[in-house]
């Protein structure tokens, strides 16, 4: 669990450790981002990418009902 721990270009630093999804995407599609992807990832958890047009992709971890936002950062 951490959100916390990485800084989002284009988002306020995030200073909880897991946030609902509904909150965390509301923050990304203020900042302009876009989903555009989704995939199984480890420990039965969904991975989500997130672009922007000029702020770098973004890689972000969810529960695997897609409820809470666990981590999120650039690749």
């Amino acid at each position: 669990m951490t959100l916390d721990k990485h800084q989002l270009d284009g988002i306020p630093q995030i200073t909880a450790k897991t946030l609902p999804s509904t909150e965390f995407e509301l923050l990304l599609l203020t900042a302009g981002y876009g989903k555009i992807g989704t995939a199984p990832a480890q420990g039965n958890r969904l991975k989500v990418w997130w672009t922007h047009s000029t702020f770098r992709r973004i890689e972000a971890i969810y529960s695997a009902d897609g409820k809470v936002a666990i981590t999120a950062y650039h690749v």
